[in-house]
Formats: C-alpha cells, structure tokens, sequence
C-alpha cells in the first residue's frame, strides 16, 4: 500500500495524539480513517444541488408518484 508522509506542527499533532488515544487507534490510524470518510463523501456542490433540485422539484415528484 502507497504512504503519504505529511508535515505536523507540534500543535495539531499534540491534538492529533490526544484524539486517537480518545478513540483508542493510533494517530495514524484515527488519520486514514478520516481521509476514507472524508472521501466517502459525496461532493459538497454536488450535494447542495441536488438538494435544490429536489426542493425545487417535490410538487411534481408528488403528483408523479
């Protein structure tokens, strides 16, 4: 599997350590899983427009179902 190597000030990685003990996993850990939901997720433009276009739409939709 391909690594990433990324650079962390003292700060966010103190806060980044603390998280994953919370969670149990280490901080590399707790950081794949959050990239995976991150990517998981469906397009924020994507979502808000389709969001207006079922808003937009619903009467119809009703009257079609």
């Amino acid at each position: 599997m391909p690594t990433l190597k990324i650079a962390l000030d003292h700060d966010h990685l103190a806060s980044l350590r603390q998280s994953a003990e919370l969670h149990h996993v280490s901080p590399e850990e707790l950081v794949r899983r959050s990239i995976e939901e991150f990517l998981s997720r469906p397009d924020e433009v994507f979502r808000r427009a389709a969001d207006q276009v079922l808003k937009k739409n619903a009467e119809l939709y009703r009257e079609m179902a």
